[in-house]
């Protein structure tokens, strides 16, 4: 398959210049997906599924356009080529669009990121169930007579990926990928009826927790949310868990974009080279983490792939500037996207940091909420354990944080052992001092 996607990319090149684009981008993606799911211990939904698409960037007369198609019969590919070049010759002239400077594709590294599971080929639809049916009864079992429901399921699949420029890029990448989840219904008190899940993602099968893990996360976490009350407001520590920081910070790294920065929708945009965090905070973007799932040999610029240190000890070093915001910023290019990202684990497990807090807040979700990208303002809905000496006493819903990005993490104050791995933000679970917590 891969020779067929150089072969079809060559030729829509090729097609594109004879039709009269001065430059093009072909991104080529194939994908085999495999899903399954069970409720009430009968399969609910198995499909299988095979997916190709082709997408087409034309540079023509200091124009842009950007395109896809899933038709890639040869003669079907020729017509939609040819009317994607007389389109874009329509369009208002941007001076900043174009291909990379060809110096930024050179220095990819040779290496294997552990991508691809070789076993995938083999695996049965016999296996596919059986792993499914594990979650679901481990989720009932330990849910008991509390259960409504319970969703078990997986996906697996595999794909290619072939990117290719006409001044001289070409990149190809293989993974597979593997899934396992649950979520659980479950009967509180009066019409209460609170919900959470289990989850595991990996390249590889072997590196998923057992079936039977992920379905008892997925029942211990709603049954944690029973009795789940609002308290009065408060301000105390809070610890937010490993697999949900993502989602806060997701606010303040919205922020380290070139695209918002020259649109002046960033607060950080005068900030580099400046304190925006505590001491604790340091942010790490690594490409070249085997098996981890924002591993990458070039980013959809074709630029090849670099470790930065985006935020150090608190400062910031680094922004996320692909090529075309480079232009209009006058900057020089980075990456237009993050790979895997790590906020480095500390010393101690979230047990250990809670019986040192006396009293706090362990948030385990995040409900609706929004974060303004330009003033750092953000205002979220938790749900979690208020703990007291280290001992959850009461589940905590419909309260809130409001705050600055750029005044709470300077507050934090301890990063937890626990790096979530199945994301491609591995960060652990981190603690911040001093948070407003409202509720009655």
């Amino acid at each position: 398959m891969k020779q067929e996607l150089y072969n079809l990319a060559e030729s829509g090149i090729q097609t594109a210049k004879a039709a009269g684009a001065a430059a093009c981008r072909i991104g080529i993606d194939t994908e085999r997906t495999v899903e399954i799911s069970y409720r009430e211990r009968k399969p609910e939904n198995i499909k299988e599924a095979s997916t190709k698409a082709l997408s087409l960037e034309i540079f023509v007369d200091g124009r842009y356009s950007s395109m896809n198609t899933s038709d890639l019969r040869k003669d079907a590919l020729k017509d939609f080529i040819g009317r994607a070049v007389a389109q874009t010759r329509l369009l208002a002239e941007d001076p900043f669009r174009s291909l990379p400077d060809p110096k930024y594709y050179q220095g990819r590294q040779d290496i294997d990121l552990g991508q691809v599971d070789p076993d995938y080929k083999t695996l049965s639809p016999d296996e596919r169930h059986a792993f499914v049916k594990a979650i679901e009864e481990a989720c009932l079992a330990k849910g008991g007579d509390k259960v409504i429901s319970v969703t078990a399921g997986s996906t697996d699949g595999y794909g290619e990926s072939l990117l290719m420029t006409s001044n001289g890029f070409d990149g190809y990448s293989e993974s597979t990928y593997f899934v396992g989840s649950a979520e659980m219904t479950g009967k509180d008190e009066g019409d209460r009826r609170p919900a959470e899940y289990g989850v595991a993602v990996s390249f590889r099968r072997k590196a998923l927790p057992k079936p039977e893990m992920i379905g008892m996360d997925a029942a211990r976490r709603t049954l944690a949310l029973f009795g789940a009350k609002k308290l009065k407001t408060e301000t105390l520590p809070v610890i937010i868990e490993n697999r949900v920081v993502a989602r806060f910070g997701g606010g303040f790294l919205q922020a380290m974009f070139g695209r918002g920065i020259q649109q002046k929708q960033s607060f950080l945009a005068d900030k580099k080279g400046q304190k925006v965090a505590s001491d604790k905070l340091t942010l790490i973007d690594d490409p070249f983490i085997k098996g981890a799932l924002g591993s990458r040999l070039f980013d959809n610029d074709g630029f090849a792939g670099k470790k930065r240190v985006m935020i150090d000890a608190g400062v910031l070093k680094e922004f996320y500037v692909d090529w075309y915001y480079s232009r209009k910023l006058g900057w020089e290019p980075t990456t237009g996207s993050p790979s895997t990202l790590i906020i480095p684990p500390g010393k101690r497990s979230v047990a250990d940091i809670m019986k040192d807090l006396a009293r706090g807040i362990l948030i385990t979700g995040f409900i609706g909420g929004n974060s303004n990208s330009t003033t750092g303002d953000t205002s979220i809905g938790i749900s979690g354990q208020l703990f007291e000496n280290g001992v959850p006493v009461q589940a905590v819903s419909e309260m809130n944080i409001a705050d600055n990005h750029l005044k709470i993490w300077p507050r934090l104050v301890e990063v937890a052992n626990d790096p979530y791995l199945y994301s491609s933000q591995r960060f652990p679970s981190l603690v911040f001092k001093d948070v407003v917590v409202s509720g009655i």
